[in-house]
């Protein structure tokens, strides 16, 4: 797994405004491969069959992808704005759409610059950006004469607790970053004075 943080958006958002009679509708959302971008871009163009213009940018992790469309709107005007606005933003597995509905009064080159990189901005705002972080999920195993106190150690080490299991033992499945694993074991050795040990059983992307 690569080991760099990345800025993505975290849910499916959308914004618009009107300049000039124009409107002007954001769509963001994150995305993870060339298809289910295409398809979130195809989607709104379904959606907004009716349009001037649909608009489209999107950057990935993988390939270190990026694409954009002016979809009819004068070069350079349209899709490089949305894009540059990705890139200004440090995002990555994101797809950006902004749809125009004409309204009568040309904009000019410049005020097709600021429309599209307004509509594309207020789009990932209103996905919220999110920075992801290499994680990894641990489990330890303790017994009940343990738990108190282990329990109060994860807190206070900033673990985030997904699963707690009573049987026999006590089993905590929790998450932390993936770069403090080395130092949380070493604590977690002294504290118990090396009786217990946290296994790791994935590690992902997760925000934080």
């Amino acid at each position: 797994m690569a080991s760099a943080e990345y800025k993505t958006v975290k849910k499916f958002g959308s914004d618009e405004y009107v300049v000039k009679r124009s409107r002007f509708i954001g769509y963001a959302r994150p995305v993870a491969t060339v298809e289910e971008a295409n398809g979130f871009i195809a989607e709104i163009k379904s959606k907004h069959w009716d349009a001037t213009h649909n608009v489209y940018a999107y950057i990935l992790r993988d390939g270190g992808i990026k694409r954009y469309s002016d979809d009819g709107e004068p070069q350079g005007t349209a899709g490089v704005p949305v894009l540059d606005v990705l890139e200004k933003e440090g995002l990555t597995d994101t797809a950006v759409v902004v749809t125009r509905y004409f309204g009568g009064i040309l904009l000019g080159g410049g005020g097709l610059v600021r429309a599209y990189s307004h509509s594309a901005k207020i789009a990932v705002d209103s996905a919220k950006i999110i920075t992801m972080s290499p994680c990894s999920d641990l489990k330890l195993k303790c017994d009940y004469i343990f738990y108190g106190k282990i329990g109060a150690f994860l807190s206070a080490e900033g673990a985030r607790i997904l699963d707690t299991q009573f049987t026999d033992t006590v089993d905590i499945t929790f998450r932390f970053k993936s770069e403090y694993v080395p130092i949380f074991s070493a604590k977690l050795t002294e504290l118990s004075n090396g009786k217990l040990t946290a296994a790791v059983i994935k590690e992902d992307f997760c925000e934080f």
